[in-house]
């Protein structure tokens, strides 16, 4: 009988690494990434909420100012809001544009998630001319909740004042 030596070539294991990721470890990131966005997300938004409800303040004091010095100017009162807009380049200021405000605000009455509309008061005619003695400016979100929670009232006395419901009945003064 004769011998023969029988050579086997080693085994290649499985456990040598491979080039890219396993399925197992795609899965954990995602996973966590999925966690941060959940955890992130709602915060982005309450804050983009707080920055829209802080621009709408800020525009009803500006048009608030607006109105004052259109006042100061054509001793009435602007109604609507279009009339303190204006292209600064068609030439001076009149009571049909005032140049008064971004003629984007002007003709759209809408910024940063807000409406804003103005109610004129009593109107009394001098000298064949219509004269309004008082407006009401309201400001409200254009989807309560998520452009944002308050609305906003002020008058001829710039005084803004807070709905928390986001409606018109602002009854408390702003903080």
């Amino acid at each position: 009988m004769k011998n023969t030596l029988l050579h086997l070539e080693p085994r290649t294991s499985n456990l040598e690494p491979e080039d890219g990721f396993t399925l197992i470890e795609l899965m954990i990131v995602m996973s966590i990434m999925l966690i941060l966005m959940a955890l992130a997300v709602p915060q982005m938004l309450k804050l983009k909420k707080h920055a829209n409800e802080t621009s709408a303040t800020q525009t009803m004091r500006t048009i608030g100012q607006a109105e004052m010095e259109y006042d100061s100017s054509y001793h009435t009162y602007a109604c609507p809001i279009s009339l303190l807009g204006g292209d600064p380049k068609s030439g001076a200021p009149s009571a049909q544009a005032a140049q008064l405000l971004d003629p984007t605000l002007a003709a759209s009455s809408q910024k940063s998630g807000y409406t804003f509309t103005i109610t004129c008061g009593s109107k009394v005619t001098i000298n064949n001319q219509d004269v309004y003695d008082s407006y009401d400016l309201i400001g409200v979100p254009q989807s309560v909740g998520h452009s944002g929670d308050n609305g906003y009232c002020s008058n001829e006395n710039n005084i803004v004042k807070v709905d928390p419901a986001g409606a018109t009945n602002c009854t408390l003064d702003l903080q």
